[in-house]
């Protein structure tokens, strides 16, 4: 069995008026070393072992829903999980 961590963030020529706001909070509280602020998702999927190559599988679970291709970029961690 598989966990896979997924990371979706905006691409950086897209505009993030959420991170944007984060930032505007945070100057606020009187953070103002803080320069920028990205919002995005995070997912963490468990996935049984098949004969289905995992890498291939993720990737086109994010193409296909887990990602706006067009504005987002993804990423993803695999960590084997060992089960006794």
């Amino acid at each position: 069995m598989y966990k896979v961590k997924v990371y979706v963030t905006l691409r950086e020529s897209v505009l993030d008026p959420q991170g944007s706001a984060v930032k505007s909070a945070l100057h606020s509280m009187d953070y103002k070393e803080v320069q920028d602020v990205r919002i995005g998702k995070y997912m963490e999927l468990t996935i049984e072992k098949s004969d289905r190559d995992l890498d291939v599988a993720v990737r086109e679970m994010c193409e296909k829903l887990l990602a706006n291709t067009v504005i987002e970029d993804f990423s993803y961690e695999v960590q084997e999980v060992i089960t006794k």
